[in-house]
């Protein structure tokens, strides 16, 4: 457990660049350098967890960390990965909380701005991906059609939904039949049975939790219930959490817009899964419990709901991956994704941080910068900080 736990947490000092990256440096830690598995029990794995609701690149992480040290593993596992950009985010958000106005503040504004760019190149990178196709982009119009023009989050799970069977009706020629036999150095210390068990406590928390919070009134069962919610139903991972949060946190009245994006600004600038977003959204909170409890419990609420998935789904993976027409309920529903995050790109991202000619230049130059000259996302963040300073 303390080899798993020092790995995790020197990857989650220094992978920067997103989801995608961060599968790319497990493998090259996990697969290439330690051996710990095979390529192909690898692959299997990332299969999985981008079927699976929740941050993929956490999820394989954890499963990794199962998969080496059992459930003790799968903690420190997530514990290195998450901490580092969580406390970072937290600290962001504290001092944040002390700007009378940080809607106001150029290099706040200039955040909101590398969020453009940055949401912007990773909508072209998965479009080029998940939807090469006129039926795949017309599931994708779908998606984001539904999400500008009936806002929600039950809307948008529907919309998912509605793309998965889309894909199960259109995209059979598409689906590559999965290999039917499963690799052998992927051990899964979880049993059947227990992945049922585990299952059932998943389902009863997202059942339970919205309840109680109604029933009780505590702001802590309610902001438990957001975080926990959201990273149950967020297919798709990385960004796609963005429209989400924003419906349940800003519309919600917990942060501000502006503090909102600019949040999102700064977790494009710290190594580490985007979901630690949360850790600021829970310390900038206007509602108690808000600062570093509140940093804490939205950050455990969120990945809760990934650790139980990936205990559950294991056991049962090598039987999911031969069901007839899941590979086309998959492609389906990476086709809505896209919808979803471009839906994100114009409302809140666009409508909120292009609000000058300026702000639309550097918008630009970001994208361009990220496309062409491959610069990292971190030092696009910073620079767009630095930039506005002098011109937002």
């Amino acid at each position: 457990m303390r080899d798993v736990f020092l790995i995790f947490l020197r990857l989650g000092l220094t992978s920067f660049g997103g989801p995608t990256a961060h599968l790319a440096y497990f493998r090259e830690a996990f697969v290439v350098r330690r051996r710990w598995l095979g390529e192909s029990a690898y692959a299997d794995l990332v299969a999985l967890c981008q079927f699976l609701p929740g941050p993929a690149s956490s999820q394989v992480g954890m499963a990794l960390g199962l998969h080496r040290a059992g459930i003790r593993g799968l903690l420190a596992a997530w514990a290195g990965f998450t901490l580092p950009s969580a406390i970072l985010l937290t600290a962001a958000a504290l001092g944040l909380a002390r700007l009378e106005d940080p809607g106001s503040s150029g290099w706040l504004r200039g955040l909101m701005v590398a969020a453009v760019a940055v949401v912007a190149h990773a909508v072209l990178g998965m479009a080029r991906t998940l939807t090469p196709d006129a039926k795949r982009a017309a599931i994708a119009v779908f998606v984001l059609a539904t999400a500008l023009l009936l806002p929600g989050v039950w809307t948008t799970v529907a919309a998912l939904v509605l793309a998965g069977v889309l894909g199960s009706l259109l995209l059979r020629r598409e689906a590559t039949p999965a290999d039917s036999e499963t690799a052998d150095d992927l051990r899964v210390p979880v049993s059947r049975r227990a992945g049922g068990v585990v299952l059932g406590v998943f389902l009863l928390l997202l059942l339970a939790l919205p309840l109680l919070a109604a029933a009780s009134g505590e702001g802590a069962l309610r902001l438990a219930d957001i975080f926990y919610r959201v990273g149950s139903l967020v297919f798709g991972g990385g960004h796609v959490v963005l429209p989400m949060l924003d419906t349940e946190v800003v519309a919600g009245g917990l942060v501000e817009d502006s503090t909102f994006l600019a949040g999102y600004g700064l977790a494009q600038a710290v190594p580490g899964p985007l979901f630690t977003f949360s850790a600021f959204l829970g310390a900038a909170s206007a509602s108690e419990p808000n600062g570093v409890l509140g940093a804490g419990l939205a950050l455990v609420a969120i990945f809760v709901p990934a650790g139980l998935l990936v205990c559950a789904a294991l056991p049962f993976w090598a039987r999911l991956r031969r069901a007839p027409g899941a590979r086309s309920v998959l492609l389906g529903v990476n086709a809505g994704v896209v919808g979803l995050l471009a839906a994100a790109l114009y409302d809140p991202v666009f409508t909120e941080a292009i609000t000058s000619t300026p702000a639309f230049v550097l918008a630009v130059a970001g994208f361009v910068a990220l496309q062409k000259f491959r610069l990292p996302p971190w030092l696009l963040v910073l620079g767009s900080a630095v930039l506005g300073l002098f011109v937002l």
